[in-house]
């Protein structure tokens, strides 16, 4: 199975070990391949960068997640863009999940949620895909 998670989903996970987020993340790399494209790694490095989680995490924390994405995730090139969300940046999950033939995006972000199923596609919360699991 193929998995598309968001970056406050990714964010979450990484900054609270035991969450949802993190479990559902853990379950995923176990269970298919994650993705990922430049821009959401873009994104994320920006979101981890900013001030406000340098009390949370540092910059050895960041970097061994980055590598964890690029070590064991799976890159998806962009070839068809998608403009179907009521928040445009967030297209760029729909783009990727759409590309890469991802069976679900893992979210918790309404803009997303609202639009489920899109294009055969899952678009559910970590709550939600941990509970499909267990």
């Amino acid at each position: 199975m193929r998995f598309v998670f968001d970056t406050n989903v990714l964010i979450s996970a990484l900054l609270i070990q035991n969450s949802a987020p993190a479990k559902a993340l853990t379950l995923a790399e176990s269970n298919g391949a994650v993705l990922y494209s430049m821009v959401v790694l873009e994104e994320i490095s920006e979101v981890l960068s900013r001030p406000k989680f340098k009390k949370y995490i540092d910059q050895d924390d960041i970097a061994g997640f980055l590598a964890r994405i690029y070590r064991s995730w799976q890159e998806v090139q962009i070839m068809h863009t998608i403009k179907a969300c009521r928040d445009p940046k967030d297209d760029k999950f729909l783009e990727l999940a759409v590309n890469g033939e991802a069976a679900m995006i893992v979210t918790g972000d309404r803009d997303l949620l609202d639009l489920h199923p899109f294009n055969n596609i899952q678009i559910i919360t970590p709550a939600q895909y941990l509970d499909d699991e267990g």
